[in-house]
């Protein structure tokens, strides 16, 4: 398979959530997969945008939804769609974990955090 650029399809995710929001306890809407190193980050609907926040931090281009059930990818530097390889598992959060997420962390007007 040839490789693309920004793609490391052997790196497994860094979990079930957003990195950043794990960490501080918070909340997210939607997640997405470093498409190089895996890293999890929210999606910028999401009140901490941890997605585009590392890819700004680090350079790595290409994302992957980490929703169930999505397979698409994102180019930064494109501002587009991009087609990418199958990644290592897994290939989203788990099914049981609601959206938003995680359970027992999201606010009761969530809606209103959103950007």
């Amino acid at each position: 398979m040839e490789s693309v650029p920004g793609i490391n399809p052997a790196v497994p995710p860094t979990g079930p959530g957003c990195v950043e929001c794990t960490e501080a306890e918070g909340w997210w809407f939607h997640l997405r997969r470093c498409a190089e190193c895996g890293h999890i980050g929210c999606c910028d609907t999401s009140p901490g945008q941890h997605a585009t926040a590392h890819e700004q931090a680090t350079g790595h281009p290409v994302i992957r939804s980490y929703e169930p059930g999505e397979d698409w990818f994102y180019s930064y530097p494109q501002d587009s769609a991009v087609t990418g390889p199958q990644l290592a598992p897994p290939q989203a959060h788990p099914a049981d974990q609601p959206v938003p997420g995680p359970a027992g962390r999201v606010p009761p007007d969530w809606m209103s955090h959103l950007h």
